[in-house]
């Protein structure tokens, strides 16, 4: 007879032991389940474990207002703050909030998605002392767009330069300042990163790939004393403006003028106009990023978990069934 217990281990790593006993012959099997580090908005972290120091921490992204947060954060934790960009030129709500945000704790580094290795040697020159490494990297800068597969076939690329790419390239070129400081890299994925969505494309195989890439980079660095984490963020569209009414439309227009004309006559403009309006209505969830912000604090200044997922309850359970269970049974409930 098999009898199963669950407990939570005493050692790091931190997770869960589900042992196995077999009464009959005396054996038993226990396995390990590194913690999935769900954390519902609200509910705290451990208390942080790192003194911050002089430690520096470069976030990409900034310039919307939900990476100037991420920034902003670390900032007043004590943290030496490099806020990198991407569409500074076009003033976005965190440039401006940047800007005129004065202190000797935060600088600005470059675009660094197009401009990485001047934005490395611009991070380095501001370092108090350069030996000592940079403690953490902030992957946050990332886009996004909508429509099926035969609507989105111009904009894989683009957002691929962006999400995966540019990830894979900012990670690349600060590891050794990361490695002198044996520090921590976190990488903002999202929900689609583990679960597939309809009219959802080119974020997903994005972010499907931001999660591999940091779950062979957390095996690569372990030996190295290099952390890596990941924060999956639920639905936070109304704190992003990715969706805005505005850029749903314009999206949507120069999507339509860019399909072939056989694609055009086959679905026709009904069936199109109707996905769109589906989209219209999507500018949902929570407009407030602190358990965002939280989980990446906690990843800077603490023992970070593995995975983090700052999301509801409800989006939280859909991700497991749609990641767990076999696919006919998410494919009929979802």
């Amino acid at each position: 007879m098999l009898t199963a217990r669950l407990s939570r281990p005493l050692s790091k790593p931190p997770g869960k032991t589900l042992s196995f006993s077999d009464r009959e012959n005396g054996t038993r099997l226990t396995l390990l389940f590194p913690s999935c580090s769900f954390v519902p908005a609200g509910r705290p972290y451990a208390d942080s474990v790192i003194p911050v120091g002089s430690k520096a921490v470069l976030v990409t992204g900034c310039d919307s207002r939900f990476g100037f947060s991420l920034a902003k954060h670390p900032h007043s934790k004590g943290f030496l703050v490099f806020a990198g960009w991407w569409l500074k030129d076009k003033g976005d709500a965190g440039v401006k909030e940047l800007g005129g945000l004065k202190s000797d704790r935060l600088g600005t580094a470059l675009n660094v998605s197009e401009e990485v290795e001047r934005a490395v040697e611009l991070v380095r020159s501001g370092l108090e002392d350069p030996e000592e490494g940079t403690w953490g990297l902030v992957n946050n800068a990332g886009i996004s767009t909508f429509g099926e597969v035969e609507f989105t076939s111009s904009t894989y690329k683009e957002v691929a330069e962006v999400n995966l790419w540019g990830t894979v390239r900012t990670t690349e070129s600060f590891f050794p300042l990361i490695r002198r400081a044996k520090g921590c890299i976190v990488n903002i994925s999202s929900t689609p990163g583990h679960r597939a969505n309809p009219a959802c494309t080119p974020p997903c195989i994005t972010k499907f790939g931001v999660e591999a890439f940091s779950d062979c980079l957390r095996y690569e660095m372990h030996p190295l004393g290099v952390k890596v984490c990941v924060v999956e963020p639920g639905n936070f569209i109304a704190a992003t403006s990715l969706y805005s009414p505005e850029r749903i439309q314009a999206i949507a227009t120069e999507m339509w003028t860019e399909l072939p004309e056989v694609v055009r006559e086959d679905y026709g403009e009904r069936y199109f106009d109707e996905k769109i309006a589906t989209m219209e209505n999507c500018n949902s969830g929570s407009t407030d990023t602190t358990p965002v912000i939280n989980a990446v604090t906690h990843a800077l200044t603490a023992e970070p978990y593995t995975r983090y997922h700052p999301m509801d309850y409800y989006r939280w359970l859909r991700m497991q069934i749609m990641t767990h269970l076999p696919g006919a049974i998410s494919d009929r409930i979802y």
